[in-house]
Order: structure tokens, then C-alpha cells, then sequence
């Protein structure tokens, strides 16, 4: 009789040792979807300091042009306004364009420049106050100030279209008027104009539109100041001809000038130049032509007379009376 399997007393063969279960890879941990953050910033632009070399140079390019057309221009105006007064003509005259531009100088007053150096300095006024160490809160207060300022630039806009309605009234600060609208355009481009928490730039076209009409508006300023200050000046000389140089005309031949006429001498037979005329002012020459006013002269009533240096004509320039001084 067959013992039964597994009796210790029948040899077996060597135990099978129990499997060990692979060890299973490590499942990947589950990706969770990124959280949008609300309410993101959008991307501020660069500052003006990280702008390319082309951009700069195309800038000052741009602004020297402006410039230059603007300073032709106010030199065209001043000219034809002091030269008008005493019905001549600046082209007819002959000048050239360097001189016009170098008239458009007579623009640049004191109150001028005071007035544009200020406007340079203040958008830099907080930094210079904390280099002169103001306290904080007093900083703080003028950029909030120079903010609320910028914000209100329509208002200005609204302001200079008012006043050019009421034109005839505002005379002769007229040029108040357009100086308004292009500043309120201006302001508008800046930074600080820009509503609380509005970072959006403005679109290229609307900038270009905004600097096109402040730019025209400045023309007209310029013209207009340029067109006073013309007509100022010719009356002050008008008025000061005494102290202008004195021009003595010497003729071989009388001449004939529309009345009244300066004072004039006859010499006798045996001078060459036998006429004398005295009693005028010079004004302007050009090309031996003499532009002469008569002392008292009138701009209702009297002309300016054009005498063409000549062989039968010596022109003599003498100091005029100088206005008495205190000493």
C-alpha cells in the first residue's frame, strides 16, 4: 500500500519557494490643469529709455524739420507784418531764407523762454524735488497735482475753441486760443493723461492725428505772435526814427520826391553834386537801393521813399540823434 503524498516518510523532491509579485511601475501622477489667474495685467509698454537708435534719430529728425519749417515761417510773417507797415514788400525787398529764419529770432523774448524752460522743467520737478531731499507726502502731492493737470487736457481743448469763438473779443491775445488747444492735445499724449489703471497705449494713428493738429496749432501761434511783434516793432521805429542812421543825399540832378519831400539845398553850378537832401531816416538797403522814411513821418499819410544808388548820386550815412541818457 502506496503511503499517502506528503508522508514525511517518502522523499520528495526540493519545495518550490512561493513567487514574488513584480513590483508594478509607478503610475504617473495625474497632471492638474493650470488655475487662470483673473484680472492678469496687461504688458506695460517699454519705458522711453529702452527705445532703438533708429527711433531717436528718426524723433530728432522729425522734430528738427517741425522746427525749421516753423522758424521759415515765423520769419516770413514777422518780415511781411514790420516791412507791411511801410507798404513793402519782404520778396520784393529781397531777402533771403537765411534771414528769414534769422528774423524768427526776434520771437525768442525773455517771457518766451522763461515760458519754455518751465515747461521743461516739469515733468522733471519731483525728481529735482527729492534730490533736494522735500519730504515725501509733499511729492506726492504735486505728482497727483501735475496727474489731475494732464487728466483735464479736453478741457483745455474745449477752452481754445470757446475762446476762438469769442475771437473779436480776446484781442490782441488771440493767440491764447490755439496755444490752448494744441497744449490740451499735447497733455494728452503723456502718460499721466491716461485714466486711473488704463495701461493700453493709444494707437499709432491717434497719436499721429493728435501731434498733426497740435503741430498746425502751433503754426498758427507762431504766426500770429510773429504778426504782433512785426507790426509792434515797425511802429516803435516808426516812432524812434530820430535815432536811426541819418542818410544825406547828394545829386547832380534834382530829384523829384512825392510831398512833402525831404529838406533840400542847392549847392550852385560850380559843385558837382549840386543838390543837398537831408531830414531822412534809413530804414533798410539792399543792393544800392536806399528804403528811407522822413523824420515825422506819418504811416497815414506819408510814403517811403526808394532812391537807387547811381554815378549821379552820392549817399552819405551819418549817426542819427542818439536819445538822451543819464549819466
Amino acid at each position: 500500500m502506496a503511503p499517502p503524498p506528503g508522508d514525511p516518510a517518502q522523499p520528495v523532491g526540493r519545495p518550490r519557494r512561493p513567487a514574488r509579485p513584480r513590483p508594478r511601475p509607478p503610475r504617473p501622477a495625474p497632471t492638474r490643469p493650470a488655475r487662470r489667474v483673473r484680472n492678469a495685467p496687461a504688458p506695460t509698454p517699454p519705458p522711453d529709455g529702452d527705445r532703438s537708435p533708429f527711433e531717436l534719430v528718426n524723433s530728432v529728425a522729425g522734430i528738427a524739420s517741425f522746427l525749421g519749417a516753423l522758424m521759415l515761417y515765423a520769419g516770413y510773417i514777422y518780415t511781411n507784418a514790420y516791412f507791411g507797415y511801410f507798404r513793402l514788400n519782404p520778396f520784393a525787398v529781397g531777402l533771403s531764407t537765411f534771414e528769414l529764419v534769422m528774423h524768427s529770432l526776434r520771437l525768442a523774448t525773455l517771457p518766451v523762454l522763461e515760458v519754455l524752460a518751465l515747461a521743461l522743467l516739469v515733468p522733471a520737478a519731483p525728481r529735482l524735488l527729492t534730490l533736494f531731499h522735500v519730504p515725501e507726502h509733499h511729492v506726492r502731492r504735486l505728482r497727483e497735482f501735475g496727474r489731475a493737470v494732464a487728466r483735464a487736457h479736453l478741457g483745455y481743448v474745449v477752452l481754445g475753441v470757446v475762446l476762438m469763438l469769442l475771437w473779436r473779443w480776446i484781442q490782441p491775445y488771440g493767440w491764447t486760443a490755439p496755444l490752448l488747444v494744441a497744449g490740451g492735445l499735447i497733455l494728452g499724449l503723456t502718460r499721466a493723461a491716461a485714466p486711473a489703471g488704463e495701461t493700453r497705449p493709444r494707437a499709432p494713428w491717434e497719436r499721429a492725428g493728435s501731434l498733426l493738429v497740435a503741430g498746425l496749432f502751433l503754426i498758427w501761434v507762431a504766426a500770429l505772435a510773429a504778426g504782433q511783434l512785426g507790426r509792434q516793432d515797425a511802429r516803435h521805429d516808426a516812432d524812434h526814427l530820430v535815432s536811426r542812421v541819418a542818410v544825406v543825399i547828394m545829386s547832380t540832378e534834382r530829384l523829384d520826391f512825392a510831398p512833402p519831400g525831404p529838406h533840400y539845398e542847392d549847392l550852385g553850378k560850380g559843385v558837382h553834386y549840386r543838390y543837398r537832401y537831408t531830414g531822412l531816416r534809413l530804414l533798410l538797403e539792399r543792393d544800392h537801393r536806399y528804403y528811407l522814411l522822413l523824420l515825422g513821418w506819418d504811416h497815414d499819410t506819408d510814403p517811403t521813399y526808394v532812391v537807387e544808388d547811381d554815378d549821379t548820386i552820392r549817399i552819405e550815412l551819418r549817426p542819427g540823434v542818439l536819445p538822451r541818457t543819464d549819466r
